[in-house]
């Protein structure tokens, strides 16, 4: 055993090392996400792809993936043509306590620092965007096609912020590409949100008043509205799947590294007895 004893020092110094290889791996991963944009934390309001503030109206055939709700005004009306995936919570403590946080995340996303700014009553259509925070004082409009590309990165992040109002214009659409995630994607408004007719949109609507979607359009995010009320027409509305690529990534980290761990357990435990292994 006391010849072993110098060839377990060395097995254990091999794993330790491979251990703290991962460990400075997952610190500088946090340091790179720390160093840009962060995604908008909504907390208990991300489950609702509706929240209102003065009830939710609807008409015509609309399918929800996800929970709805609204508070102080709990009215809903128009749901018997709703095919609801998820839950109407109306004005219970689980919508209010997503109404608290949604005025927790409406003040982030009001307060991240712009990396752009452009001039009043904006028109994004036809522009190619990489992430980062958008601001207008006025007003934000699509017409035609906003691109959001992710450039390869799929935790990459944008924030719109409009001093006022945001208008898509009939059959406008955002499109993803790129590795681009509706969930990473935030829309802080300082009155009122109106999608036009047929207009495909992607990310989470934060407006402090109220939201109008109308004949046909489609949100692959959410509608959430913090005072008014969320007004639908035969739309198709998805809280976005989180992304989950980096999650992946460090999962693969830790998998090798205990691989590599048992590997070198292996290696230290054939040193130590001469190749044999206990009965």
């Amino acid at each position: 055993m006391i010849g072993a004893y110098p060839t377990f020092i060395r097995g254990e110094t091999r794993v330790g090392r491979r251990w703290m290889g991962l460990i400075v791996i997952a610190l500088l991963l946090g340091l790179h996400q720390a160093a840009r944009a962060q995604a908008v934390d909504l907390g208990t309001a991300a489950n609702f792809a509706v929240l209102a503030g003065s009830g939710i109206t609807n008409t015509g055939p609309t399918t929800i993936t996800g929970d709805v709700g609204s508070f102080p005004t709990a009215t809903i009306t128009g749901f018997e043509t709703v095919t609801l995936n998820g839950t109407n919570h109306a004005g219970d403590a689980t919508t209010q306590g997503a109404k608290n946080d949604l005025v927790i995340g409406y003040a982030d996303a009001l307060g991240r620092l712009p990396t752009t700014i452009y001039g009043p009553i904006f028109d994004l259509g036809g522009l190619t965007l990489g992430p980062g925070v958008y601001n207008d004082p006025t007003s934000f409009g699509i017409t035609g096609t906003l691109t959001l590309d992710a450039m390869g990165d799929p935790n990459a992040v944008w924030i719109f912020q409009a001093g006022s109002t945001l208008i898509t214009a009939a059959n406008s659409t955002v499109l993803l590409m790129g590795g681009a995630q509706a969930s990473n994607v935030f829309w802080q408004v300082g009155s009122s949100a109106t999608l036009g007719t047929g207009s495909e949109f992607a990310g989470s609507i934060l407006a402090f008043t109220s939201i109008t979607l109308t004949t046909g359009a489609t949100i692959d995010g959410r509608a959430l509205a913090l005072n008014g009320a969320v007004t639908m027409d035969s739309n198709v509305i998805a809280v976005p799947e989180p992304g989950s690529a980096l999650l992946f990534g460090l999962g693969l980290a830790l998998l090798f590294a205990k691989r590599s761990a048992f590997s070198n357990l292996d290696t230290w435990s054939k040193s130590s007895w001469g190749g044999r292994r206990n009965p």
